[in-house]
């Protein structure tokens, strides 16, 4: 760890005491100076913590990047010795007083997560090779992503600071975690004490450390970055070249996971011309026996996925480290790069499903029940055959809405487009013809699907056994993006 057990002891006492937590913080600060906090504003914060008491000095020094005298730094962390939390690097001296040298965030309700401080808080200052990496982006992605029913033993790839394991701690009777840098297991070892959740901390390369053992779900936000296979930081940079990592976590979840168990990963992936992206990325799960669901959240192109991953540790003023990286790009015919999110399940199925795509739009939080409800939809689905389809019943989702296009005509409004609407959920949009209109419109629960194509077989003009044949793919459709629900009888 990066404190004694008692330093942590000592540590955890003085943020409680402050009442140094999110939402501590929120209250002292109001809404106008959290807001402000939020865009990087530290002047409304600045002025609500001139009196600095305890709070107010650890919200001026961790939140707000201030230096503050020793004496009221050393008031605000006891009983934390000042000397341990300068010799653990916690505070650094900076000019005539102490400054924050770690990232200590509140999170959640009452946790705090330790990490290293962002290249924009200190700029000019390389990052240390083996960075550790605070709560970002894509660790927020990736605890939004997680599903988060209750299992017995659960595995953090790449754990960093340790906040994706510190989350699977409320869900998991048993925690693993591993990381390729003794640093960040030090830094992870001390967010698990301080939050009083005990951990197994295993060194090694992604699943190195865990090899022949099993779980019930293992997440990892690993470093995903796509490139010619530099490593400079360890929290970004693979080793891999290219976006093989993601190939990789890919070819080892059927041995990692537990019959039923989950695999959810972050990945970048190459978008190279003259190919399908998306049946690219399908050919990591070839061959696994896996239920897959990939989505695609964002797209860049290379000159903006290299001024992004440069910029965050600090070497955007590096051309030369610029050049080679896009004449990488160039050289493998990559014109653009996915980022999004890899789900696997291991349900033990002859016909594994799985589903690359786009999924752009915002969906409703948290997407790990989305992710979770998909699979469910999957083993439903699979538990008919085609009279077992036409045999359920099924009601429309919540909210639908439908969108229309119409010309006008000789004979009035003809209506050239329609659009089914999801405004909850994954938020998914359907183009549809009449037909699957009034099938969605009559799904109401009462009817079996049976005797609803009986009805529009009639007002078609078509057989039941052709309509049955042409729904059946439609509904299953409708049901896997949860347009209509399957009614229990």
């Amino acid at each position: 760890m990066l404190l004694s057990p008692a330093g942590v002891d000592a540590l955890r006492t003085a943020l409680t005491s402050a009442g140094f937590t999110a939402n501590g913080i929120a209250t002292r600060l109001g809404s106008t100076a959290t807001s402000g906090v939020a865009r990087n504003d530290f002047r409304a914060a600045l002025r609500a913590t001139e009196d600095r008491d305890p709070l107010a000095t650890l919200i001026r020094v961790f939140i707000c990047e201030q230096t503050e005298p020793e004496a009221a730094v050393a008031a605000a962390l006891a009983p934390l010795p000042i000397a341990e939390a300068l010799e653990a690097g916690l505070v650094e001296r900076h000019g005539d007083g102490l400054r924050m040298g770690l990232d200590l965030e509140p999170y959640g309700d009452d946790w705090w997560v330790l990490a290293d401080v962002p290249a924009s808080a200190r700029p000019g200052r390389p990052l240390h090779a083996e960075h550790v990496l605070g709560i970002g982006g894509a660790t927020q992605t990736m605890i939004g992503a997680a599903v988060r029913r209750p299992v017995d033993t659960a595995l953090d790839l790449g754990t960093g600071s340790g906040v994706q394991a510190l989350h699977l701690g409320t869900h998991a009777r048993r925690v693993t975690a591993t990381d390729v840098s003794r640093r960040a297991l030090r830094f992870a070892a001390t967010t698990a004490a301080l939050n009083g959740q005990d951990w197994e901390l295993l060194r090694g390369d992604m699943v190195a450390p865990v090899a022949g053992r099993r779980f019930d779900l293992v997440v990892s936000n690993p470093p995903f970055v796509v490139g010619p296979g530099t490593t400079t930081h360890v929290y970004r940079d693979s080793g891999r070249v290219g976006d093989a990592i993601g190939a990789e976590l890919a070819a080892a979840a059927p041995a990692l996971l537990t019959e039923g168990g989950t695999m959810q990963y972050l990945a970048n992936w190459v978008h190279v011309t003259g190919e399908d992206w998306g049946e690219r990325v399908a050919g990591w799960f070839a061959g696994t026996g896996l239920d897959a669901w990939v989505v695609q959240r964002e797209v860049a192109d290379p000159m903006a996925y290299v001024n992004l991953w440069l910029t965050d540790v600090g070497e955007a003023a590096d051309p030369q480290r610029m050049a080679d990286w896009l004449d990488w790009f160039d050289a493998h015919k990559v014109e653009a790069i996915g980022f999004g999110i890899v789900s696997l399940r291991r349900a033990g199925h002859d016909d594994p499903a799985l589903r690359v795509e786009d999924l752009r739009q915002r969906v409703q939080a948290p997407m790990g029940d989305r992710i979770a409800t998909w699979f469910d939809r999957q083993d439903w689905l699979r538990g008919r055959d085609a009279d077992g389809l036409l045999d359920a019943r099924f009601r429309a989702a919540d909210g639908l809405r439908l969108h229309q296009e119409a010309t006008m005509g000789a004979d009035g409004w003809g209506v050239d487009r329609q659009v089914l609407t999801m405004p909850n959920g994954l938020r998914w949009t359907e183009e549809i013809d009449p037909l699957v209109l009034a099938l969605v419109g009559g799904a109401d629960g009462r009817l079996p699907l049976r005797d609803q194509l009986a009805l529009l077989a009639v007002a078609h003009d078509v057989t039941v056994d052709e309509l049955a044949e042409a729904a059946g793919p439609i509904v299953a459709h409708l049901v896997e993006r949860g347009f209509v629900e399957p009614v229990e009888a």
